[in-house]
């Protein structure tokens, strides 16, 4: 059986940096971009290895603003 495979986008300027996304990652690819602030002020989340994303879409369903979008493949 083949690995789902995804990609996550995330709407930079609009996440708070919360970090509940990097909480529920399951691949724990998604951290908190410290060298990078947002137009609301805040650091954003990012994906650092892309390539590892299984598409589970955990990080959307938990986002309370609702700024990631997953797109499996």
């Amino acid at each position: 059986m083949a690995k789902a495979r995804g990609r996550v986008i995330f709407e930079e300027d609009l996440c708070k940096g919360c970090g509940l996304c990097v909480s529920v990652c399951p691949t724990k690819i998604i951290s908190l971009d410290n060298s990078t602030i947002n137009a609301k002020g805040y650091h954003p989340a990012i994906v650092i290895e892309m390539d590892k994303c299984i598409g589970c879409a955990n990080c959307a369903m938990m986002c309370p603003d609702v700024v990631i979008t997953v797109e499996r493949y």
